[in-house]
């Protein structure tokens, strides 16, 4: 179905959540793991989890997505009190490889976007050698009610951060490196130009590894997407992050449009310069107020400004301080979403309660797949 016609059709009840819900919800032990869109993480010695001290909430349970302030509601498929339900509980990292990857971002001064955002899948990216740096420091010039990382007035740029970067990436032994940022608008280009070089300088020490980018907004300004573009990522991603209703109360600073327009600026520069096989990515998170309808027609939103791909993945409500989670979707939920994205035409779609923006990005390369069967 083309993405006109799922604006027609948002609100027309073609499918219905809450029965598919109540499917998966009556399969004895469901295993989730089963589920493309979502990993749970099992017992070191396998099988199940005995109790659910078996299983940490991400981030630890002071910080707990669940975590009610008073007058907040009760979310909608919340446990006791509130709290997350089973299918969003996992493991926190463990083993070498995980110490390892910590190792290096400690001896390289560098920061992850998996530690600074508290992303629930740290754990496994970790265990596996993947991670997501972050380049222009930790502290970001915005403040929007989602986010955990630290607001205020960054420190003086840190100029040699692409290339230890880069050397990082070769002590990993990374195939795909994920570079995000926070967004620096105390910067004349925003911090196109770091950006700019990270990818070029992970790919002098890395020539065979691919590089997605996930920037900031830019303020929208066309020449410092350009410089962002023309260093060739592969994937080029920017997050709308909600839908177009809730923009102003989720991203004080940002808009919509803009958004849409970082990508179909950059997808117009590539294409200017003969970079035509980038990818266009964004991604958005559910559980602040939205409804089915809206998720719905922002995809097909999207998928009419060409995206190629998305991610769908639960707000997790970082404290107390955050904005109030309203709902927690089910992973029956998620794989319908999955599937309509798919309908509509999106090259790729990860839809699932523990995913982030950089879940399983490797797989969006362009010819991953086909370099990886050859091989």
């Amino acid at each position: 179905m083309v993405p006109g016609e799922y604006l027609r059709r948002a609100g027309s009840g073609r499918i219905d959540p809450r029965t598919a819900s109540t499917r998966l919800c009556r399969m004895p032990q469901p295993d989730f793991s089963a589920l493309g869109e979502l990993t749970v993480v099992s017992p070191p010695n396998g099988g199940h989890h005995a109790a659910p001290s078996d299983v940490m909430y991400p981030g630890g349970p002071a910080i707990d997505g669940g975590l009610l302030a008073p007058g907040d509601p009760l979310p909608e498929n919340a446990g006791p009190g509130g709290r997350r339900p089973e299918w969003l509980k996992v493991r926190i990292g463990t083993g070498e490889t995980y110490a390892s990857v910590k190792r290096v971002m400690r001896g390289e001064a560098l920061h992850t976007v998996c530690e600074e955002a508290r992303c629930p899948n740290m754990g496994e990216c970790w265990s596996l050698g993947t991670a997501t740096f972050m380049v222009l420091g930790s502290v970001c010039t915005r403040n929007c009610g989602f986010c955990a990382i630290d607001t205020g007035r960054p420190p003086v740029t840190d100029w040699d951060e692409p290339r230890r970067v880069a050397e990082a990436t070769t002590q990993m032994g990374l195939k795909h490196v994920v570079i995000t940022m926070v967004a620096r608008d105390d910067l004349s280009d925003g911090g196109a130009g770091i950006v700019a070089e990270t990818i070029r300088q992970v790919r002098l020490a890395n020539p065979e590894t691919s590089i997605e980018v996930l920037i900031s907004d830019l303020n929208g300004r066309e020449p410092d997407i350009r410089t962002v573009v023309e260093a060739q990522p592969e994937i080029l991603n920017h997050n709308v992050e909600t839908v177009p209703r809730l923009q102003r109360t989720v991203r004080r600073r940002a808009r919509w449009d803009r958004s849409v327009s970082v990508l179909t600026s950059g997808r117009a520069i590539a294409a200017e310069i003969g970079h035509h096989e980038m990818v266009t990515k964004t991604g958005m998170m559910l559980g602040l107020g939205e409804t089915w309808g809206e998720v719905v027609a922002s995809m097909a939103l999207l998928r009419a400004a060409e995206v190629d791909v998305l991610t769908i993945g639960q707000y997790l409500r970082p404290s107390a301080r955050h904005l109030p989670l309203i709902k927690y979707y089910t992973p029956a939920e998620f794989v319908a979403l999955r599937r309509i994205g798919f309908e509509m035409g999106f090259r790729h779609v990860q839809s699932g309660p523990l995913v982030r923006s950089s879940y399983h990005a490797a797989e969006q390369v362009p010819g991953r797949d086909a370099a990886a069967a050859a091989s």
